[in-house]
């Protein structure tokens, strides 16, 4: 089949969802689908070549939240053409960073192809973690632009995830926490079909550790970790909602215990020096380590020499952090809130309540003094990725879906 993916994510734009429409589109060629991407032009680098993937780029406005409709409609205008070219068998879209009208989804309905829509999250979900954030004294939660823009125009822009829900032939979301938010903001049809599909990551990057690397020694040099330490890793945007100021607030009572630990935080933002100056004033600044990006090769090896991953977020929907650092061997702590526990349970890491400091430093104490469990953990995290958590997986369930719509 031919399948059209819109995206406002694709690669040189690594984001979530740009990286899981670059595997997932990979994966779908391998089954012997065509895939044309339509995501939006400035990202900097030309896309990195796929064998059965076209990408076309088309015109947004660079505006918080109203580039969702701009893309959305210079999307659509060019799946229009590239359906009098080449026809298209399926319309896949990545919501909730394209806006359509019911109009629009009617347009693409009845003179382009069936529509699934794949559900990662929503604005007003995204809205209620920043507020949390907020609540929890987060920094910086008014600051981004972003983020404003969430918190002022997310009850508007709600409405194209309506559209979506009724204007879809299928929708598919990445989590079952996912799915039940929907039905509880939102009114989907009677006859509403979606379904759940968890993204998988990339098991040939993020895999275990080879324990004759040499490296290992390199990197635990790198952050001064002691020879009997621990090295826990967190990594995520460095945004009010990913709870990194919480974080900052646990470890300091995971130092009071134990000052062989330490703490590296990966990841673009705009709070890096507030962060850091947060740090110094708990008194964790020497144990505390933030780097503002890396490549993706010295990341996956991080995951893999890191000892736990620490994962935050007041809202996800779905988190694939947690899953790249279980492909990699490496056991997680994370909330016991949305669609965390869906991927994490005491099996392969430890869930602590969201935003309860005593709470997230116990369950990361609990877990670096327990070195066999570490071990044990990491080996069966591994294996549910494999088993369960895959882009090879999650092609297959959505070339199922393709073939019963059209």
């Amino acid at each position: 089949m031919h399948i059209a993916m819109l995206s406002a994510e694709y690669p040189p734009r690594w984001g979530g969802m740009g990286s899981t429409v670059f595997h997932l589109s990979s994966a779908l060629v391998s089954l012997g689908h065509r895939i044309t991407i339509i995501t939006r032009n400035g990202g900097g680098s030309s896309p990195p070549p796929l064998e059965g993937v076209t990408v076309r780029m088309v015109r947004w406005a660079r505006i918080p939240m109203a580039f969702t409709t701009s893309y959305g409609k210079y999307a659509l205008k060019e799946l229009r053409l590239l359906h009098s070219d080449d026809p298209v068998d399926v319309v896949h879209l990545h919501c909730p960073m394209i806006s359509w009208t019911k109009k629009q989804f009617n347009i693409c309905k009845n003179e382009i192809a069936p529509i699934v829509s794949s559900l990662h999250g929503s604005w007003l979900g995204e809205r209620d973690g920043l507020r949390i954030a907020s609540k929890m004294k987060e920094a910086a939660v008014w600051a981004n632009p972003n983020d404003l823009a969430i918190l002022l125009t997310g009850g508007y822009y709600s409405g194209f995830e309506n559209a979506a829900l009724s204007g879809s032939t299928v929708c598919v979301a990445n989590s079952r926490a996912t799915k039940q938010d929907f039905i509880d903001r939102y009114s989907p049809p009677i006859d509403w079909d979606c379904e759940v599909i968890h993204w998988g990551v990339d098991t040939t990057m993020f895999k275990p550790l080879d324990e004759n690397n040499h490296e290992i020694e390199l990197i635990r040099e790198r952050y001064s970790v002691p020879k009997d330490g621990k090295l826990l890793l967190a990594v995520g945007r460095l945004a009010a909602r990913k709870g990194y100021s919480s974080l900052l607030r646990s470890f300091a009572k995971v130092i009071e215990n134990s000052k062989e630990v330490r703490l590296v935080i990966v990841g673009r933002g705009h709070l890096k020096k507030r962060l850091e100056k947060l740090a110094k004033k708990l008194g964790i600044g020497e144990y505390v380590i933030i780097e503002s990006g890396m490549s993706f090769e010295e990341l996956a090896f991080l995951f893999r020499v890191s000892d736990l991953v620490v994962y935050p977020s007041y809202y996800e929907g779905q988190g694939l952090i947690p899953l790249e650092a279980m492909a990699s061997g490496t056991p997680v702590v994370t909330v016991n809130h949305g669609p965390l526990p869906e991927m994490v349970d005491q099996t392969v890491g430890r869930l602590f309540t969201m935003g309860d400091y005593e709470s997230m430093s116990s369950a990361i104490l609990e877990e670096i003094h327990d070195e066999e469990g570490l071990r044990t953990k990491g080996s069966l995290g591994r294996n549910r990725v494999l088993e369960k958590y895959t882009y090879e997986g999650n092609a297959s369930r959505f070339s199922e879906i393709y073939s019963r719509i059209v």
